[in-house]
């Protein structure tokens, strides 16, 4: 069993139109008044478009950026290196 916050997604790799039906989705269930968007390193930029995809398409005017968090984390790599990589948290929430 995930110890995940439902209201979580986590972007990668996958077409931003699919990150962009969660959000959607998440946002329509009973119970869910926000939704937090979390990403590192090269899909920061996804985050960012599937936001503003949500807020000005498909929930204008119904949702809105409640807060953004950027940092860093350190990943270990082979041979016992770390590299640090950026971190970026978008909570968009009904109005």
């Amino acid at each position: 069993m995930s110890d995940r916050d439902p209201s979580t997604i986590y972007v990668g790799r996958k077409p931003v139109m699919n990150y962009v039906l969660a959000v959607v989705t998440q946002l329509n269930q009973r119970g869910f008044d926000s939704c937090t968007l979390k990403a590192r390193g090269r899909s920061i930029s996804t985050t960012v478009d599937v936001a503003e995809i949500v807020r000005q398409r498909f929930m204008k005017d119904i949702v809105d950026v409640e807060k953004i968090e950027i940092g860093s984390e350190e990943l270990a790599e082979e041979g016992g290196r770390t590299r640090t990589v950026s971190t970026i948290e978008i909570t968009l929430k009904k109005k």
